[in-house]
């Protein structure tokens, strides 16, 4: 794969620089400090990347312009720059072209992406991914895919012609004949990011069953992008509660304007008051609980009530797909479910629990069980580290559900529909984890960002397989202190 070459480190003899290179990205300024350690500066944050020698202090100075990459590794540049790449500081530029100006920038959706190149045949047949798109973002061309590591900043209209041309499958060596080819480096980046791919002899004309596993068969477009680009992991656009648009637009009002027309006051209409129900009671109390008490923990007992009440599977049935097609199974429990899929699961990210030990658990809830997985510490604090921040909390939560889908099982029967089907699940099934945290007098609340490739990482499963679409903080609020 391409590693670093620190400049001016040569045989002597005067080579063409390499066409992919590495530099900051916008915004961002290295500063080496007398010590001997570098920090990378945007705005006003500073990111200690570690200590390095003089030479290296001076090479990273060519970050501003750009450092090529090749085989020959230099160990010391190669490390910052790959500490710089986990934190989202660099993008890579392929060129320069004709003009001198750069063909393409690649800019990384994911802490650990680097570009590889794997080899091309010239008789390989690729094809152009379904779920690959071009569109304009300001005033440049942009090509992404909700699969791929890195997007693809088209800087040269001609490469985006002629990737176009691949929306059919076409042989490398004829591709090649063709005015504007953009070269075998551009299409192995793009290929080692999804946004290409080979097809196998023998694949025959159904270029989506071609393309990635039996999972993949089954999302559609529209759902894979909705699904990365709105939560963490596989995207770098900013997220979450930003007001984005506080400078342009004044806030909109919290109650709709009224319609004009003559009102029918329901209040006249009502009933007789009377007492309200225990039900009701319930809806009123419900409400996020932020700050929990760890002096105090949920305990065990009261988690497996809590699961059971709400997530439990509480019966099994069957039927057949009309026209003598295959049995389906289906399962019932305690929230409503879209064609009574039930594809959401529960993970159980424990940090505090009377009784249960601090880990990774899925919520196995056929046999009503924890089953632990094992993960790494450090994943774990960073789930709930993340989970406090999203919630703006004092500490991190005693037990962190992530509610993750098994996409395939309400993608196989409904187009379309499939993911905004899930997204109503979870909306149902945190109103339910809400209304039972409140009746047994604990607190509960929802957050509205998660990390698919974390999740993936700690899992072991792809992210298009089976990942987090929903996540509920639990544990025991902490009461206020009560003043004498």
């Amino acid at each position: 794969m391409p590693v670093l070459r620190a400049p001016g480190k040569n045989t002597g003899q005067r080579t063409a620089p390499p066409a992919l290179s590495v530099r900051l990205s916008g915004g961002i300024a290295l500063e080496a400090q007398a010590d001997g350690n570098i920090a990378a500066c945007f705005e006003e944050h500073s990111i200690g990347l570690g200590k390095f020698s003089s030479v290296t202090a001076k090479s990273a100075q060519e970050l501003r312009t750009g450092l090529p990459l090749d085989r020959t590794a230099d160990e010391e540049i190669d490390s910052l720059v790959r500490r710089l790449a986990r934190r989202g500081l660099v993008e890579y530029s392929l060129g320069p072209g004709r003009d001198g100006n750069d063909l393409v920038v690649i800019e990384p959706q994911v802490p650990d992406y680097w570009p590889q190149t794997p080899k091309l045949a010239n008789t390989e047949t690729i094809v152009l991914s379904r779920f690959a798109y071009l569109r304009r973002r300001g005033n440049e061309m942009v090509l992404e895919s909700p699969r791929a590591a890195a997007l693809f900043r088209i800087c040269d209209p001609g490469i985006a012609a002629a990737l176009a041309t691949l929306s059919k499958p076409r042989q490398i060596k004829k591709f090649r004949r063709q005015d504007g080819f953009p070269g075998k480096e551009l299409l192995a980046l793009l290929v080692d990011c999804q946004i290409l791919f080979r097809i196998e002899a023998g694949a025959g004309n159904d270029l989506r069953a071609a393309e990635g596993d039996d999972n993949l068969v089954l999302w559609d477009f529209h759902d894979l992008l909705f699904h990365t680009h709105s939560t963490e992991g596989r995207q770098a656009n900013p997220l979450g509660g930003l007001y984005p648009y506080a400078g342009m637009i004044p806030p909109p009002p919290a109650v709709r304007p009224r319609w004009p027309g003559k009102k029918i006051d329901l209040d006249k209409s009502a009933a007789p008051s009377q007492d309200l129900s225990p039900f009701v009671k319930l809806l009123h109390e419900r409400h996020s609980t932020r700050d929990f008490d760890d002096r105090q923990p949920i305990t065990l007992a009261e988690l497996a009530r809590f699961l059971e009440d709400t997530a439990r599977i509480q019966s099994r049935w069957k039927s057949r797909l009309d026209g003598g097609g295959p049995m389906i199974t289906y399962t019932t429990r305690p929230y409503p479910s879209g064609g009574s899929a039930y594809e959401l699961e529960l993970y159980l990210s424990v940090a505090n629990c009377n009784g249960l030990a601090r880990g990774f658990y899925h919520y196995d809830a056929d046999r009503h069980a924890l089953v632990p997985i094992g993960v790494r510490d450090h994943e774990l604090n960073a789930q709930l580290m993340a989970a406090e921040f999203a919630m703006d909390a004092p500490g991190t939560p005693q037990i962190l559900i992530t509610i993750a889908a098994r996409f395939d099982r309400i993608s196989w029967k409904y187009s379309s529909i499939a993911y905004s089907l899930i997204l109503k699940d979870v909306g149902v099934l945190l109103q339910t984890l809400y209304l039972m945290a409140t009746e047994m007098g604990l607190g509960g609340c929802a957050i509205g960002s998660t990390n698919i490739d974390l999740f993936a990482r700690m899992t072991g499963i792809e992210f298009h397989v089976e990942g987090p679409v929903g996540l509920f903080a639990l544990g025991r609020g902490s009461k206020p202190e009560v003043a004498g």
